[in-house]
């Protein structure tokens, strides 16, 4: 699913208007129909309503909705900001529409001075102040009015976006100038702003109300970003052959944990065999031996030639694709062992965790990795190779930056994880769980996105099926057990049933 910056959204609602063809008034009525029926599902009609309806295209649809809940017999009380004396046509249109509809309890049309109604907390308030085009912090007056119904015990419902928040970059933003939704119904597709965790509390619970807009309009326009979807997984699965043999399926390596830290390399291991490679080498420090052979029998553990820690690079010649970095440890014989690691290898790589520490304290070294590397930081290690950000929208834009100037992939991890590819292009994840926020999760994505490499996945590709099938995994541990004890075994003993359901 493509995802649409403000100034596509109003290019889709233009296409639709001329080639379906529809009026654009009647084009709100239809969005408004379908914001009625989605809040008449959630409140009763024993509800005040309170609606607060902006002067552009958004307040037209809040005034459409207040209108078309009256005709419902909610108790329905509307205030329309018109203070520079300039609605939108369609906005107009709806405010006589709504002064002709006898079953609304009041309309005011504020010009000048404003007296807040008491919001109590058996109320709703409906936000239709701003839409997806506003391109600056609320101040003023509106600034005000949002605190004021911040502050209130009522319940928010947003139209389309919470009013202050702006679609894409909200790095400037005033955040105390911002609704803080219970609810926000937003039109046709999720914005980008809603994926930042940031801004979660501002949209609240998030609802997607298919208006209708062109499909044609959406595949003729490009997007920079795109929301990943099971049937888009599925079309990238490499079959399996029925005559399959191991030697066929992929031969992965993972560089992994220092003493003490042998955990990592085992999850590593054990998500990368899950993962439906044929073999899998762990090369660890001597002392993690024992760990390895009993946690992962099905691995092969190459020893390093130090007891505690990885200190000189191996040759891959026999290799189709290396992980390396889980618990790997920062040692400056270990930096320069994995520098040398990466130079040499011909294969694919995963480069992850204290790889990429000891890349961000040695940034020169950056370009000499090779091209279509694979990255997976989480935000402080991102932030490590980047210097700190501000905002996730600033990370992102980062994360994006690096994976051009390397042309490599850089997989931004997060409630949605970001897939930034070497072209500009960025795909968010679409599964996943607050209970994946533990400890050896990201080592099991490393050893899931290894063993798809391995197997002959290309490595957009990998990054894409490797990182949902993580969440999927992730998602079916929580409906069996519930976020608050899942761990990181409980994601990689849930990767068959993933797999399965992917392949049904």
């Amino acid at each position: 699913m493509k995802i649409f910056t403000s100034t596509q959204i109003h290019e889709l609602d233009r296409y639709t208007i001329e080639n379906e063809p529809i009026p654009s008034l009647d084009l709100m009525e239809r969005a408004a129909k379908a914001l009625t029926q989605a809040i008449t599902e959630m409140y009763s009609v024993t509800t005040p309503v309170v609606v607060f309806a902006g002067p552009g295209n958004n307040g037209g649809d809040a005034l459409a909705v207040a209108r078309l809940m009256a005709d419902k017999n909610y108790q329905v009380s509307v205030y329309l900001f018109n203070i520079n004396g300039n609605l939108s046509p369609d906005c107009a249109a709806n405010k006589q529409r709504l002064q002709e509809n006898k079953r609304i309890r009041q309309f005011i049309e504020v010009i000048e001075e404003f007296n807040p109604p008491v919001l109590e907390a058996n109320m709703l308030v409906i936000d239709g102040l701003f839409g997806s085009g506003l391109n600056k912090p609320l101040a003023g007056g509106f600034a005000s009015l949002v605190k004021y119904i911040n502050s209130s015990p009522a319940q928010v419902v947003a139209i389309d976006i919470p009013s202050g928040l702006m679609t894409e970059d909200n790095t400037y933003n005033v955040r105390a100038n911002i609704i803080r939704a219970d609810h926000t119904l937003t039109l046709q597709q999720v914005k980008l702003s809603f994926l930042f965790p940031e801004n979660q509390q501002f949209v609240g619970n998030l609802r997607v109300l298919d208006i209708r807009l062109s499909k044609e309009g959406m595949r003729k326009l490009d997007s920079q970003y795109t929301m990943v979807e099971e049937n888009d997984v599925r079309q990238l699965m490499l079959p399996r052959s029925p005559y399959a043999h191991k030697g066929q399926m992929g031969n992965a390596l993972l560089i992994a944990g220092s003493y003490g830290m042998a955990g990592a390399a085992i999850l590593a291991a054990r998500a990368c065999m899950r993962a439906g490679v044929g073999k899998v080498t762990v090369n660890s420090p001597k002392r993690n031996l024992p760990l390895l052979q009993v946690a992962v029998p099905e691995a092969i553990v190459q020893n390093s030639l130090e007891e505690t820690y990885f200190a000189e690079a191996v040759d891959t010649e026999d290799f189709n694709a290396l992980g390396i970095g889980p618990g790997l440890g920062q040692s400056e014989q270990t930096a320069i062992a994995m520098i040398a690691q990466l130079r040499r290898t011909q294969c694919p790589i995963v480069v992850d965790a204290d790889a990429l520490n000891i890349l961000a304290n040695h940034r020169a070294w950056l370009q000499q990795l090779p091209q279509d590397i694979i990255m997976t930081p989480h935000p402080k290690e991102l932030d490590r190779l980047e210097g700190h950000s501000a905002d996730s929208y600033e990370r992102l834009t980062k994360s994006s930056n690096l994976a051009e100037r390397l042309k490599g992939y850089i997989v931004l991890k997060g409630h949605h994880t970001a897939i930034c590819c070497p072209g500009g292009h960025i795909l968010f994840n679409s599964t996943g769980n607050a209970g994946m926020a533990t400890a050896g999760s990201g080592d099991v994505l490393t050893g899931i996105i290894t063993g798809l490499l391995a197997r002959g996945y290309k490595p957009q590709d990998a990054c894409v099926v490797g990182v949902y099938l993580h969440g999927l995994a992730g998602d079916i541990a929580a409906h069996d057990l519930g976020e608050e004890s899942l761990t990181a075994s409980d994601i990689i003993n849930c990767l068959p049933r993933a797999f399965k359901r992917l392949k049904e």
